[in-house]
């Protein structure tokens, strides 16, 4: 009896406005609006507008089976003033001390119990605002997008998942916006309240509109994620089942006119080969973004010297045996601003190719049924191979057509003096049967250089199904040897790559062992360009993945694949010449020419992959995989085993240690030797001393080994005349950073960074010497009118 009359003065309103029923299907909300009213943003929705507020309430379960009532009962009260709309959120936990939180940072709550909120203030059910928040009110924000991959910020943003995570899919969490939340543990759930101002988001300019909604919400402890619009997995659109706000009327942002200079400085240390000792060379940067709310759905932005903000090092990567570059995300507050509306199929824009920009300007936002990117900056001349100052232009234009379809235009160019790099391109994407949808993309490019002028184009064309059974995604996508994205991100050219990708998924009945499992049969085929069609594939194979989701929210995935490759596709060899064009043998008396074979076949791989639920204090990962491999660096079999660990540790609410290894190991397929070997261990300790306050240490060891290179018959190899030999590298880099962030723009940033190497790996003695340090500060301030 103790605990329903808790959960009754904790969590239950003394009144109630208009209901809406998500499984009942009352999916258009009309909302209260109050002129006068004003509350406090505590957490406690104890002011008397809450009782007026609409519920939405009767929330549907997406994952791991869609269209089942939630186990979970959640309710969120929503109205609206002049200014601002407001959420209340009354989130109920029936199994008992299970809610998961933390004081975490900004968008650091994945491992949280978490409400989202999206708002498609367009309602064009293609682009949402992303309003997060966990039980204490810990924010995580930015945009749901749909259609793309070709995300403009990197390797975080965009990119659909195949996990059927509602909380995933194309989500870039790098925008920030200024908004307000506070929330606290209640007996039996928790109580969350939220503020979000016009001024905040663009939108509508019309005097009434409608904007879509969802509310979705995360049990940490059962892993089970739920929907208030019921939305289905049997569809080729998610932001289309929305709900939606129905008659807003006279909104105001007033004057949106934001400013924020920002002060840097940094001093960085190296040894003085000259003198002896350590000598630092210091300086400071001052510059400024600014951004104009030219309209309700127009925003303008300019930046003079903006900062990079990286004020920790990027995840390490595994390097070794890779053919093609790797991409990182964008983290640049004005690059930030309105990213996503700049991508397109195939990733055509991606800002950090901008690399040390002086200047930049953007506009970018809403006019009619069409979105507007426009952007222009100026990099510093560094970047330049012609001595001047190289200039990137980038627009792009994409117009709804119907419900979800839309057509789009993209242009870029890269002017460096005399040299340029310009392409032209538009797609569209159809939605059909609601199950389907169509993506083409034609896109032509035109390079000039001191060596001449070339060229060339891109197609892609894609066909996809969203079953909630039987899915799949056929893809073939064509890009000339010449074609060139400067302000892209395209990392393989040369070649069609023709894909094929289907999936099968079961559904268990609830409480049993096995809840979801899906196989996933993914064929691949790259064909050299310019023989498409008249001769076989150069590359590819076929792979199995099972994907399953276990009671608890335990996750497993096994895989088993095929592949070969062909090593006249290398161009990574010799730079600028034909693939190993610069390799000899040495023989017993002379050196011979190297015989390159045309293709490695039947390399037979797997791996298994195990995740565990979200427990109180920590959550683990672990993955291995093993099998044939290319060695591209000598054009020979081997054979590969890598395996990578993670564990996130909350041993407090204020604290998180994070660790996780990476290890790749490949030996020759001749004789079994090895050839190389990467080990990443990073350990990450972060402390959130305030909700403004935040303290972390990140340390990475980077150890790699690699063999002098021999050919097939173990005789070694020249390269450009000159024998190989053994390297290794043992780097060591630890980061510190104090970080004040009382709102997104206003900040202070106090930081260290050390790099240290030692000539044998994981000794950690006295050879373990530092090659660079470096001091950092930044200050700045959000002006806000």
């Amino acid at each position: 009896m103790i605990l329903p009359l808790l959960l009754a003065l904790q969590l239950a309103p003394t009144d109630s406005g208009p209901v809406y029923a998500g499984r009942a299907h009352q999916l258009d909300v009309r909302i209260p609006r109050f002129d006068t009213a004003s509350v406090t943003i505590d957490g406690v929705l104890d002011e008397p507008v809450w009782a007026h507020a609409a519920v939405l309430t009767s929330f549907s379960e997406y994952q791991p089976v869609d269209s089942r009532p939630s186990e979970e009962r959640t309710e969120v009260l929503v109205w609206y003033g002049p200014t601002a709309i407001y959420f209340g959120i009354r989130a109920y936990e029936l199994h008992g001390d299970v809610v998961r939180a933390t004081h975490a940072d900004r968008d650091n709550i994945s491992a949280d119990d978490q409400v989202q909120i999206l708002l498609d203030t367009y309602n064009d059910r293609r682009r949402a605002y992303l309003f997060g928040v966990n039980p204490y009110g810990v924010q995580q924000d930015g945009i749901r997008s749909e259609g793309f991959a070709g995300g403009a910020g990197g390797s975080s943003a965009g990119g659909q998942t195949f996990t059927g995570n509602i909380l995933d899919g194309n989500v870039d969490l790098n925008p920030d916006f200024v908004f307000e939340s506070r929330g606290r543990l209640v007996p039996g759930g928790y109580v969350v309240e939220i503020r979000i101002p016009f001024k905040s988001i663009r939108y509508q300019g019309t005097a009434v509109q409608d904007w879509g909604i969802n509310i979705l919400r995360r049990a940490q402890h059962s892993g089970y994620q739920d929907s208030w619009a019921p939305v289905v997995r049997a569809n080729a659109s998610f932001l289309a089942q929305s709900g939606r706000l129905v008659g807003l009327h006279d909104l105001k942002r007033g004057l949106v006119l934001e400013g924020a200079p920002v002060l840097t400085a940094h001093a960085t240390g190296a040894p003085d080969t000259a003198h002896g000792g350590w000598h630092y060379s210091d300086g400071e940067r001052v510059g400024a973004d600014a951004r104009w709310g030219v309209t309700p759905n127009l925003s303008l932005t300019g930046t003079v010297n903006p900062d990079f903000s990286q004020v920790e090092a990027d995840v390490g990567q595994v390097t070794v045996n890779q053919r093609f570059a790797l991409s990182y995300p964008e983290k640049r507050p004005f690059f930030l601003e309105g990213l996503e509306m700049f991508d397109t199929p195939n990733r055509l824009i991606y800002t950090r190719q901008i690399v040390d920009p002086s200047a930049g300007i953007k506009l970018a936002g809403k006019i009619g049924a069409t979105n507007v990117a426009l952007l222009g900056a100026a990099d510093g001349r560094d970047q330049s191979l012609t001595g001047s100052t190289p200039y990137f232009g980038a627009m792009r234009l994409r117009t709804d057509i119907g419900v979800n379809s839309t057509a789009g235009l993209v242009a870029t160019t890269r002017e460096d003096g005399a040299d340029y790099s310009r392409l032209f391109g538009a797609d569209v994407h159809v939605v059909h049967s609601r199950l389907y949808y169509v993506e083409l993309q034609a896109v032509d490019s035109w390079t000039r250089t001191a060596s001449g002028a070339v060229g060339g184009p891109l197609w892609s064309a894609a066909w996809d199904r969203t079953g909630r059974t039987w899915g799949f995604h056929y893809q073939l996508t064509g890009t000339a040897p010449d074609f060139n994205a400067a302000v892209g991100f395209v990392n393989r050219t040369g070649v069609w790559d023709a894909n094929v990708f289907n999936r099968l998924t079961m559904y268990g009945r609830r409480g049993a062992l096995l809840e979801t499992s899906s196989a996933y049969i993914t064929v691949n085929r790259v064909y050299d360009y310019q023989h498409f069609g008249s001769a076989s594939s150069v590359e590819g194979g076929e792979s199995l993945f099972l994907g399953s989701t276990l009671r608890g929210g335990w996750s497993l995935s096994p895989t088993i694949g095929r592949s070969y490759v062909a090593y006249t596709t290398n161009t990574g060899s010799c730079p600028g010449a034909a693939p190993y064009a610069c390799y000899r043998v040495q023989g017993s008396g002379d050196t011979t020419a190297f015989t390159v074979p045309a293709t490695e076949n039947n390399l037979w791989s797997w791996s298994l992959q195990l995740t565990t639920p979200t427990y109180r204090q920590f959550t683990a990962s672990a993955s291995v995989s093993a099998g044939g491999t290319a060695i591209f660096n000598e054009a020979a079999r081997g054979r590969a085993v890598s395996w990578s660990g993670a564990v996130d540790w909350r041993p407090a609410i204020q604290v998180r240690i994070s660790g996780q290894w990476t290890s790749l190991a490949i030996d020759r397929g001749r004789d079994g030797s090895r050839f190389s070997s990467e080990e990443i261990p990073r350990l990450k300790i972060e402390y959130q001393l305030s909700r403004a306050i935040f303290l972390r240490f990140v340390g990475q060891y980077t150890a790699i080994k690699q063999d002098a290179l021999f050919d097939s018959q173990g005789r070694p190899i020249l390269v450009d005349d000159t024998l190989t030999v053994p390297s290794a590298a043992n780097n060591l880099r630890v980061d510190w950073l104090f970080s004040f962030t009382p709102s997104p723009g206003t900040l202070i940033y106090l930081g260290y960074g050390s790099s240290l190497e030692e000539p044998s790996a994981f000794a950690f003695g006295r050879d373990l010497t530092r090659t660079q340090d470096g001091f950092f500060g930044k200050v700045s301030y959000l002006l806000r009118y």
